[in-house]
């Protein structure tokens, strides 16, 4: 497994590769997300263009099975719709931790805190003091749930993460098998980076 760190044009280059990925994965729960290369390209093409932005990718025989972004809060569009005024975080210095996507065979193998290790540091190298994402809720009742699904909470605590309470954002996108696009709640997770 070959980790990378890619910035600026060079996360250009690996957008069509990066789509592609997007789409699978995101097709899974808890996203169920129904969507195309063609609206993951223009979001990437944007996303490239964002301050401090950074793709990391998990690469087994020059294929690309994992991937994860980050970028500076303010300019994410989705993320910077959250009042972080009742969390401790100075939003310009607050990094965002985008995505992140793997297939289901590398997970498991230490990718996870791989992908945040990195960027992490990139964080701190562009002098961040805190690092945030935020994650879809899901009724725990839902009929597309699979048996068996893994809770990400324990792996992100253990990372230091806590959930901000009262901090959310929103996002629309159209669930496998819906004809049109509904409103998605999506929680905020946060840590200092100085501990």
């Amino acid at each position: 497994m070959l980790i990378e760190v890619h910035k600026g044009t060079a996360i250009e280059r690996l957008i069509p590769d990066l789509s592609a990925l997007r789409v699978q994965v995101f097709a899974e729960w808890p996203y169920l997300y129904e969507g195309s290369a063609a609206q993951e390209e223009k979001y990437l093409h944007g996303f490239a263009q964002a301050t401090d932005a950074v793709l990391v990718t998990a690469s087994i025989s020059d294929r690309i099975v994992g991937a994860a972004t980050g970028c500076a809060f303010t300019e994410h569009t989705d993320a910077r719709k959250a009042d972080l005024s009742h969390a401790p975080f100075a939003p310009t210095k607050t990094f965002y931790c985008a995505e992140s996507v793997l297939l289901p065979d590398w997970r498991g193998h230490g990718v996870g805190h791989a992908f945040f290790d990195a960027r992490e540091d990139h964080a701190k190298a562009c002098g961040y003091h805190s690092s945030v994402f935020c994650a879809v809720e899901r009724p725990s009742d839902h009929p597309l749930k699979p048996a068996g699904a893994r809770a990400l909470a324990p792996f992100w605590e253990g990372r230091g993460y806590r959930r901000l309470d009262g901090v959310t954002t929103t996002m629309d996108w159209r669930d496998r098998g819906d004809l049109a696009e509904t409103v998605k709640t999506l929680t905020f997770w946060g840590r200092h980076l100085n501990t």
